[in-house]
């Protein structure tokens, strides 16, 4: 009996854990392929690759972000093989079964929770006895004699033991493009916490898999060329010493590869901390923090203990160590959270200055608290996935609007980090609050109907500047005097455009002025002169052909350096100077950035 195993993936570089874990299971015995495809991949082409397999049985793994393009497939794919079997399994289809059953007629079944015996047991029953009463955890179709049809929903199953389950991480096949995808892991399964708006509140106890088998897996993935492996676990800190044990190895074996896990902060030791901060090699940790909120009143409704006090600390100990990239979540749309308390939770984490900041949006997933909660708060939602809410009794559909502008331009500007020096510039000097700043640039961006068309670099920036330009403008008609120095601002843009180019860019998006001689004589004078830079910048030893070839130069109206260190902006003139691969040496390497101080003895 032929079995696929098909999802829709999000990215291409994204792997299906869920995949491997039934094939694991379940392929010594059934001839089994995993087929994975994208969410933008075209319908047509995914229905032929299927049909190529000839299955017998085709499992879709089913997600809040495939679903609907699922439901696509399965429609072509019926007309086609009319006789195959079609079984979902996966958290989307895992609740209200009757309700798929009767929205998909072309589905003959649904695995239940967790798939590797439940999957395994209804394959069994398709090859040999037909006995579908008996797979405990699967929902199907009885088809009585008189041609009635009948949705059975059998009792689950039991929770597995993990302990006995064999590796997904060992295919030969999965080989090739380790280095090129993430590698999903989970060395545990289930939540110790009960958040109303999580799938994994439904699920009590946290069940582990063997840690030394968890060891050799990983090892194995490390010597198979993985580069990026990203811990499920739901909270993978729950226990101080298994997680020590498991940073220990992590350190002592990553080999370069990059670890992400999902962390809760509050309950992090600061002696693992301190470990972290000592031991770890900067880069090869991330961790990802659901904060959703810091409004007591919102994380009590939704049944989350959380102290945020401690979760800072431990932040703020992590970004001091410099070894380890956050990830922050927060969630608008929670229960008592209005426009003004969010904006007020958005500050809050962003004083933290998270590498990453996520502003997500409330999502009414089948089988929460929250969904069956949705009247009391007046929630109103998307009918199908991802099932966002549309409004509630506090946070109206406009005010929602208004904020996934911020996300817009959060996700583009911070998370991107294309220019860090002045959003830093901006956020603490020249707007009330970060989430000011976001808001009114959102809101400025969605005016010029920019969300409707793409982007290059320098768009970015001039957009940003466009923005400020008209802040300026608005200052000065209704006469309020600016708390921040444009010509700084202009002036930290034009280092982060530099920084963020490999390659000595090919133009600007500011009108450079500087004259053609004067560029010539200051290049002349750095090939000659480079330790009037610093030591660092004569080490390169560039001529004046490789300045210009391989460098940009450009005065700015301060003191850089000083500005850099202590905050301060001091009067004097920079000569900002931006060296790409190493002169040329290095192709691709970061870019250097030096500076020199100019006053009336050095000045050309």
């Amino acid at each position: 009996m032929k079995v696929v195993l098909a999802t829709l993936n999000a990215k291409y570089i994204h792997t299906s854990l869920a995949l491997r874990c039934l094939k694991a299971y379940c392929g010594d015995e059934f001839d089994m392929d995993i087929a994975e495809y994208t969410i933008k991949d075209p319908v047509m082409n995914i229905v032929s690759d299927l049909y190529a397999r000839n299955p017998d049985v085709v499992g879709f793994s089913c997600y809040i972000w495939n679903i609907e393009e699922t439901i696509t497939v399965i429609d072509m794919l019926r007309k086609i093989m009319p006789t195959v079997r079609i079984v979902l399994g996966g958290p989307e289809v895992s609740y209200d079964m009757n309700f798929w059953m009767e929205r998909l007629p072309e589905v003959d079944f649904i695995v239940v929770g967790e798939g590797e015996e439940t999957f395994h047991h209804l394959l069994t029953e398709i090859r040999d006895t037909q006995k579908f009463h008996m797979v405990f955890g699967v929902t199907y179709r009885k088809r009585h004699a008189d041609g009635r049809e009948e949705v059975i929903v059998n009792p689950p199953r039991p929770k597995l033991d993990l302990a006995k389950l064999p590796s997904p991480h060992r295919f030969a096949e999965d080989v090739p493009s380790l280095a090129n995808r993430v590698v999903y892991f989970e060395t545990s399964r289930g939540c110790p916490f009960s958040c109303q708006f999580c799938l994994s509140s439904i699920e009590s106890g946290v069940r582990y898999y063997d840690i030394e088998r968890t060891k050799a897996d990983i090892v194995y993935l490390i010597d198979s060329g993985a580069k990026l492996i990203k811990f499920v676990d739901r909270t993978f800190n729950i226990k101080r010493d298994y997680a020590l044990e498991m940073f220990r190895f992590l350190i002592e074996n990553h080999r370069g590869c990059v670890f992400q896990f999902e962390i809760t902060g509050d309950i992090m030791p600061p002696d693992v901390m301190d470990y972290l901060a000592e031991h770890a090699p900067p880069g090869i940790f991330r961790f990802e923090i659901g904060v959703q909120s810091t409004n007591d009143l919102t994380n009590e409704a939704v049944q989350r203990r959380q102290n945020f006090e401690k979760l800072s600390r431990t932040v703020l100990k992590a970004k001091q160590s410099g070894k380890i990239d956050q990830h922050l979540d927060l969630i608008a749309g929670l229960p008592h959270e209005d426009y003004d308390t969010f904006s007020k939770t958005f500050n809050e984490v962003f004083a933290l200055r998270p590498e990453e900041m996520q502003l997500g949006f409330l999502k009414m997933l089948r089988g929460t608290g929250m969904r069956r909660e949705a009247e009391k708060h007046g929630y109103v939602y998307m009918d199908r996935a991802p099932y966002e809410i549309l409004g509630n009794n506090l946070l109206p559909f406009g005010d929602i609007v208004r904020i996934k502008r911020v996300e817009d331009v959060l996700e583009k500007y911070w998370n991107a980090h294309r220019m860090d020096h002045v959003l830093l510039y901006l956020v603490e000097r020249a707007f009330p609050s970060p989430f000011d700043f976001f808001q009114r640039f959102g809101d400025f961006w969605e005016s010029k109907g920019w969300q409707k068309i793409g982007h290059q670099l320098e768009d970015l920036f001039s957009r940003l500047w466009s923005f400020l330009e008209k802040t300026i403008e608005d200052a000065r008609i209704s006469g309020t005097a600016l708390t921040w120095r444009p010509d700084v601002v202009l002036g930290l843009m034009k280092l982060d455009y530099f920084l963020n180019h490999k390659y000595k860019p090919r133009k600007v998006w500011w009108d450079f002025v500087m004259d053609k001689a004067v560029l010539n004589g200051w290049m002349q004078r750095l090939a000659d002169r480079p330790g009037e830079v610093s030591g660092d910048f004569a080490e390169l030893a560039l001529g004046e052909k490789e300045m210009h070839k391989h460098s940009v130069i450009e005065r700015l109206p301060f003191d850089l350096e000083t500005y850099l260190k202590t905050g301060e902006i001091q009067a004097s003139e920079t000569l900002l100077i931006v060296v790409y691969g190493n002169g040329g040496r290095q192709d691709g390497a970061p870019p250097k950035a030096f500076t020199l101080l100019l006053d009336k003895a050095v000045s050309l």
